[in-house]
């Protein structure tokens, strides 16, 4: 309170104010914990800003990845769509002897109607 009033004076009588006097060691003694306080808000905002860059970055390569992914799929997909047609399973399965029939099969064990 002292200094505030010093402070005051001075400044009404158009004196400079000796900055010495108000941060003496003993200020700076009895202020540490906040000193220490400031210092953990500081370690904590870079701490911070580290993290959302890394985080950024996962997110940024795992949606490349996703869309590698997808296109992988829709690749496979159209190719298994392509195979799976009746005309190029017949292609496939005929070096192994096997023929399309051309009458329908005959049911074992039912009655004819």
């Amino acid at each position: 309170m002292a200094a505030q009033s010093e402070i005051k004076e001075q400044q009404s009588t158009g004196q400079k104010f000796d900055w010495k006097k108000l941060i003496s060691p003993k200020w700076v003694v009895k202020n540490i914990p906040f000193f220490l306080f400031l210092t953990v808000l500081a370690v904590l905002y870079i701490y911070n800003g580290h993290y959302t860059d890394k985080l950024m970055l996962k997110i940024s390569t795992t949606e490349k990845k996703i869309k590698e992914l997808e296109y992988e799929y829709k690749t496979i997909k159209s190719d298994v769509i392509f195979r799976s047609k009746a005309s190029e399973l017949i292609k496939v399965v005929e070096p192994l002897g096997l023929k399309e029939l051309k009458e329908p099969p005959v049911l074992l064990g039912a009655s004819p109607q």
